[in-house]
């Protein structure tokens, strides 16, 4: 490869026969020069270029390339992830309806499928095993998306979350090589109290089966399957208790013997079965957790996660999560992330003065004239999440009055799904269009033989999908400062000093052993593993962090991005 003058910007990266396909671009997207990196050479030839500074790393998916630069001690700054970005211009509505982005069908392996399904908040896409890996295919459709941010109705937006979204993506590999420091020990010790010893042959525990029996009893039947949920339904019915779900809040309002035993046989069996011994010894190796997470793995650009349920770590097990010796967890997470999201977006000044305080549901209460606490936050809740009936729905209205700027938005969101509109959020993420099922149900409705229950169903189906655009742009907004705030935070831990090497957290990997790192992410919350001398540094890194990704999404509107922090040896909170 012929030395360019000036560095490149940008450099696309493909595959061909094992070896590496390489091509250095210049800020304007011209091609510099290529060249040929055989596999043997390919990780010395991407250190010494991130070493040299400045680059953006151009490849078809962050987890295709980057976890074997991990392994081997090579951590990327910067990076554009052609299949991510592609998702987000191919149905962002500030991208020309006629580009050629919206039509490169090859890198729609990780779409969300709006035409055929009805939206959901929490749908996982599909997987990318069938995206191009080729420089041809990359070179090209890396042009199309800067032809499509060029053009766009508002690129720096779109940059901005383009640019967020590739950090994120660089993030999620992070965290799984550095892993989740967690006492095996401990979670061992959590599991034989709450549930008793392990069955030495399998089986369940003798807690379990004692706290069964106890459920039979209740209700009369020996023999009661607890674990299908027609037949434990039925057997519920039998004794009086006429629930139409076994979930908790439903059972606690009724009064029998079986309703406390039931409660807590299901939060054992779901102990049981998400996190217990099992899990322990698939997903817990050389005291690290490593899940595997799906940044955009929700439609509104939440991530998921595809294993190891990351997302869904119960309480009582934060005991387990240990920092290693020498070191430090510092545990933060925002307070109410959502309303003061939608503060910062609807430019609401009086809802953002109530988000001023620790308790912005308090305040919202004093502000609004609301009966306490509790329904100030049910009432609030309900705006974002589409509550129509009940006592939140009562309350709405008096929001309404209180944050008006506020209460527009979500309700000219939700007017607009209803009419079969897409909506976007802060930054350009759109959501899906109608189904094509929902669609029929409409026209279903304006048919000259179209009877009441065809307009009931139509009126229904068009609250749902309000529902559904409501919130989209309240979720996916946070879900975009989140990424902000981690993006700031990773380079902020990543400038913090080293540690000795026999200081090391040496599971966390050769990346990131001596040194402050994230290690653990949940929507509005993160853990940051640091060297105990370096723990504050590293809280005040995640407080300035949360300021600046504020002033990144929404410049000088007065918000307040409240956090909650602590330094510990544990995850689990005081």
């Amino acid at each position: 490869m012929t030395r360019a003058d000036p560095r490149p910007h940008w450099i696309v990266l493909g595959r061909d026969d094992g070896d590496t396909l390489w091509a250095s671009l210049d800020a304007t997207g011209a091609t510099i020069a290529t060249d040929r990196v055989r596999s043997a050479d390919l990780i010395a030839r991407i250190a010494h270029e991130e070493s040299l500074g400045s680059v953006r790393w151009v490849w078809s998916d962050t987890p295709a390339w980057y976890p074997s630069l991990l392994a081997a001690g090579v951590r990327i700054a910067r990076c554009h992830d052609l299949r991510l970005t592609h998702a987000i211009l191919r149905d962002s509505e500030l991208v020309s309806a006629g580009h050629p982005v919206r039509a490169a069908r090859a890198w729609d392996a990780a779409g969300v499928d709006g035409t055929d399904a009805a939206p959901a908040l929490f749908d996982l896409p599909s997987g990318a095993d069938a995206l191009p890996g080729d420089l041809d295919s990359a070179l090209a459709e890396f042009a199309r998306q800067r032809d499509a941010l060029d053009t766009a109705s508002d690129p720096g937006r779109l940059r901005l979350l383009t640019a967020a979204e590739s950090a994120g993506a660089l993030i999620a590999c992070e965290l799984r090589a550095a892993g989740l420091p967690w006492n095996a020990v401990e979670h061992d010790r959590i599991l034989t109290g709450m549930l008793g010893e392990r069955p030495a042959h399998g089986g369940l525990p003798a807690a379990i089966v004692a706290k069964a029996t106890e459920v039979r009893d209740a209700l009369g039947d020996p023999q009661a399957s607890l674990d299908s949920q027609p037949k434990l339904l039925r057997a519920l019915h039998r004794v009086g208790v006429n629930v139409e779900s076994t979930s908790r809040w439903e059972l606690r309002r009724h009064e029998h013997p079986v309703v406390v035993p039931l409660i807590e046989y299901k939060r054992m069996m779901r102990l049981l079965t998400a996190n217990g011994w099992s899990w322990l010894a698939e997903w817990v190796d050389d005291d690290r957790f490593r899940p595997v997470y799906v940044p955009a793995g929700v439609v509104t650009g939440r991530w998921a996660s595809s294993g190891g349920g990351a997302l869904q770590i119960p309480r009582q097990l934060r005991a387990a999560v240990r920092a290693d010796p020498g070191w430090k967890l510092i545990v933060a997470d925002v307070a109410q992330l959502e309303p003061r999201v939608l503060a910062a977006m609807s430019s609401d000044t009086a809802l953002a003065d109530a988000a001023r305080g620790a308790d912005l549901y308090g305040a919202i209460a004093e502000h609004g004239k609301l009966e306490g606490r509790e329904k100030a936050k049910l009432a609030l809740l309900g705006a974002m999440y589409g509550a129509t009936s009940g006592e939140s729905g009562r309350l709405v209205p008096q929001l309404r009055r209180t944050y008006p700027r506020a209460m527009k938005l979500v309700d000219d969101a939700a007017r607009i799904g209803e009419d079969g509109g897409v909506v976007s959020t802060w930054l350009g993420r759109t959501s899906p269009p109608p189904s094509r099922a929902w669609r029929d149900v409409q026209s279903g409705a304006t048919d000259d033989a179209a009877s009441a229950a065809d307009t009931d169903l139509a009126r229904r189906v068009g609250r749902d999908r309000g529902r559904f655009t409501r919130n989209f742009v309240v979720q996916g907004t946070a879900a975009e400062w989140a990424l902000a705030w981690m993006a700031e935070l990773r380079n902020r831990l990543a400038a913090m000093p080293v540690v000795a090497p026999e200081r090391a957290a040496r599971a966390s990997g050769p990346v990131f052993a001596r040194q402050a790192h994230l290690a653990f992410y949940l929507h509005d919350e993160v853990v940051v593993h640091a060297p105990a001398e370096h723990a504050d540094a590293a809280a005040d890194a995640i407080v300035e962090a949360a300021a600046s990704a504020g002033r990144l999404l929404f410049g000088g509107f007065p918000v307040d991005f409240r956090l909650d922090v602590h330094i510990a040896d544990s995850a689990e909170k005081a």
